[in-house]
Parts: C-alpha cells; structure tokens; sequence
C-alpha cells in the first residue's frame, strides 16, 4: 500500500472512529412519527364535540415493545397509528399510560410484528452542559425521518407547557420544530430526553431529561400512575436580611419560608406557616430556593420530592420561632400542579343546567374559547383566578354560569355569562358537587344563585322543573348534567381531592 492510499484510509478510519453515536442504525429503526385524530370538546357547549383535528408527533420504542411519547402529542386521542422509519406501514396503537404533569405517555401496538428487528434504546443518564446531543423525530415539512444536532445549554426547573408544571428539564441548541414532540434525545445511543417543547422564534429547544423519564417508568411498573408527589405548600425565598431578621435566622442559616399550606397537603399537622424549611434530607435550601443538583449546578429546592414516589418519606430540617427541629412528611400526591384552574385531558367538560342557566367548573379548556391570545382576552374575573387563585378548603374550583339557554323561565337573565358564583340557595359554593346538591335539596320555593359581586338569580322551583326538559330539547341537549355528576356515579372525578 503507498503512502497515499494509507493517508485515505486512515482518514476514512479516523472518520468511522469519530462517527457520532447518534448516527447509529438501531437508534434510527427505533424511532417512530405517531399520527393522532383528536376529538376537541367545546367547552363553551359542553355537551358537544366541538371539531376534529389531525396532527402528527414522534415518539420511540422503548424496553417492553412500548413506545414513549409526549402526553400531549396523544391527548384527546380518538384514533392513533404510528409508522417506523423507513417503513410505509401504519399500524394502530392505544395509549396504555400517560402522564400529564411531566407530559409522558407510553403507546402500545397489539401487532408484534410492529417491533420485529429494533434494538430498543436504553434510558441514559442526566447529560452535562455542554454535551453534545441529538434530536431525532418528524417535524412538519417533511415525512422523512429528521436528526439534529446540538449541545445541553441549561440544566433547571422550568415550565412545562402542557401541564404549568415546573420540573427539571434540558434546555438544547438543537432544532425542535412542530412534529419533533415526543421524539427522543439520544447521547451515547441512549435516551438522554424527549423533545417537548422550543421557544417560538428562537433556536432553543427543551427536553423532559432523562431522571424524569425514570421516575415515570419506575412509577408505572405496577400498570399504574400515581404522579408526581409534593409538599403541598406555597413557599417563598428569603434573600432578603430584613425578612431573615425577622424570622429569627442566624446569619449562617438559608431557606424558605412557608406561607400556606393546601388542603389535604400531606404536610398539614407537621408544618405551619411561617415556619423556615432549612434543609432537605440533609441538603441545604439556599435563600433563593435553590438545592445543589451536581457541583456547580442548582435547581428547584421541591426536586427533593419531585424525584421520590408516592409513599416515601422526606426529612426536613425546619426553623420555628428561632428553634431548630426535626420533620418526616409521608409524601402523597397533591393536585398543587392543577392548580385552582386546571387544564382537563382526555375527559369530557362538566356541566350542569338549571332552568336554562349552564354551570361549569373554571378550566384553561374554557379560558382557551378566546382563541391564541386568550390569556388576555378572557374575562379579568376569570384570569384573576387562573393567575392567582390557590386550592382552599371552602374554594376547591371555580364554578361559573357560563351562559343562559334563553326560554320564558330565565327572562331577565339572557345576558349573563362567565359570572362566578358563590352561594346556592343559602349554601356557598366550593365545588361543583356543592351546587348540584344545593340545587337538588332545596325544599324552599325559589332557587336563588348569588355570584360573587352579589348579583341575585331566582327562579321559581315548580316552574323549572316543569319546563327543564322542553329547554334542553330546544336546544338539542341530552342531558341537563355531565356523566360525572349522574346519581350513578360514586364519585365525582373532577373534584379537587
């Protein structure tokens, strides 16, 4: 062999060496684009379904013939295919399991033959700043399979879209576009992420890593998702001296400050308010909220509990009135990433109508009748509550009439919409079991609905349960209330628990 022909192969050696692992064939097969038919509920006619639609995600087969996707790439579902790269073929898949807050979702194919000849990718590890990474999936504009190419820029809690919930993520300088969500993140010919979500405009994209795609696998081993488990509290950070002073803190002590604590929280009985969280399970809280996730690396002090399981034990180190001591909580699942306005997936809108008057608990489905910019065209009333409104023992949710399906029982009251109420016959109002049953026991005369600026609505019993049924085929209603709130159900699976 001459020196040329050594000089080109060692070349092309060096070039097989340096090869990026992403580049692997099994990673390739692996990968799949999903095809969803959703059906969108309209949640100003609850009772209806408001419009078809198609979309397209992509997603990867995983240990087990799963394949793991985003929840939101599959949400409201009615019929879902899914086709491997390189294959023409579309097969049917169902969701076996999803999870919203964290925006995973596992699918599942029944023909076998689907998986025939992929070598599904392991979970990997959390990636380092700076590690190089790729992003495989199908974004629009193409039906081929797309890979690129980027490095982890940021490791932190950050927002995710789907759910408002924060959670540890991946910020990558890699192209995530419409059509890449739930494709994997692959680093070493492992899944280090699943694409989620990229801010519009800007060459930054965002990953669920690795930890929390573990935590969600682990969860489910046993055919179930029991979520994410919190505190239950609402917290602040205590970079301030004067706020530190004020709570008794020496100057070598951090942490943050309870200010509430939410119902059914699995901290009530052992915090309090205005006690000061100074550790967790040995790990220092800083002033500003933070826990050291990896040296030189800070994150969310509520990682402690996001990365445990239903049931496990926190210790705390917290201050009160200038005393050091010692808490375990037995952390449950809390519904704090719901929030007093919650998002609904995959389930149909409650409602109930009386005499015409249409009743629905606040959600951001509602909310989002307002079209793209609905977050400030919506009501002030109703966005006050979806900005700022807290979980409370006497306001579970936020019950509004929505509208009047108008007939000669409800005259007078034709213009009232997006009016939140407060009292029902004399009983106030924290959820939408509490009106039905106000409603449904009510032994007086008139029913009388008060909103909360003190705006009165009275009908005359006998006369809406005589002309209940003739409104609700005027205007082509089945029922006069959502499934949920049928007397066959023995619970009301909307209710903030």
């Amino acid at each position: 062999m001459n020196t040329f022909t050594k000089r080109i192969a060692l070349v092309f050696l060096s070039c097989l060496a340096t090869q990026p692992a992403w580049a692997a064939r099994d990673v390739k097969e692996a990968v799949v684009k999903i095809y969803t038919v959703r059906n969108r509920y309209a949640y100003s006619v609850p009772w209806q379904i408001s419009y078809q639609e198609e979309s397209t995600g992509s997603g990867c087969i995983i240990k087990g013939r799963r394949i793991l996707t985003n929840a939101h790439v599959v949400t409201d579902g009615a019929f879902i295919q899914v086709r491997r790269s390189g294959i023409a073929k579309k097969n049917t898949a169902e969701v076996e399991i999803v999870a919203h807050e964290c925006d995973l979702a596992l699918l599942r194919v029944n023909d076998e033959s689907f998986f025939d000849g992929v070598t599904p990718p392991g979970i990997g590890c959390l990636p380092e700043v700076r590690d190089q990474v790729a992003v495989y999936g199908f974004p629009k504009g193409g039906d081929k399979l797309s890979i690129t190419e980027g490095v982890v820029c940021r490791v932190e809690h950050s927002k995710y879209t789907h759910s408002s919930a924060n959670l540890l993520s991946c910020q990558i300088d890699a192209a995530i576009n419409p059509g890449n969500s739930g494709g994997p993140v692959i680093k070493d010919d492992k899944i280090v992420g699943v694409a989620f979500q990229a801010q519009s405009g800007q060459n930054i994209g965002y990953m669920v890593p690795a930890p929390i795609i573990d935590r969600f696998l682990t969860d489910i081993e046993d055919g179930e998702y029991d979520g994410i488990p919190d505190l239950g509290i609402s917290s602040q950070p205590m970079e301030n001296p004067d706020i530190r002073h004020r709570f008794g803190m020496k100057k070598s002590q951090t942490g943050v400050l309870v200010n509430e604590i939410y119902p059914d929280s699995p901290a009530k009985g052992v915090l309090k308010t205005g006690d000061v969280i100074l550790s967790v399970d040995g790990q220092d809280v800083e002033n500003d909220g933070t826990i050291e996730l990896r040296k030189g690396e800070r994150t969310s002090w509520k990682y402690s509990m996001q990365r445990k399981h239903t049931n496990d034990k926190v210790q705390l180190e917290v201050l009160r009135n200038r005393q050091i001591m010692d808490a375990e909580i037995d952390l449950s699942v809390t519904n704090i990433f719901r929030g007093l306005v919650p998002e609904e997936y995959d389930v149909a809108p409650t409602y109930y109508i009386l005499g015409g008057l249409v009743f629905e608990p606040l959600t951001v489905n509602y909310l989002k009748r307002w079209g793209k910019e609905w977050h400030v065209k919506a009501p002030t009333s109703l966005l006050n509550y979806y900005l700022y409104g807290k979980p409370k023992a006497d306001k579970r949710q936020i019950v509004v009439l929505i509208r009047v399906l108008a007939d000669d029982i409800n005259a007078g009251y034709h213009e009232l919409e997006n009016r939140v109420v407060s009292c029902v016959n004399g009983r106030k109002i924290a959820n939408m079991r509490d009106l039905v049953d106000a409603v449904e026991g009510q032994q007086q005369r008139y029913h009388m609905i008060t909103d909360e600026t003190g705006y009165k609505i009275v009908l005359d019993k006998s006369r809406v349960s005589a002309n209940g049924q003739k409104i609700l085929k005027k205007y082509n209603v089945n029922s006069d209330r959502s499934q949920n709130l049928k007397p066959s159900e023995q619970q009301y699976i909307s209710e903030v628990h």
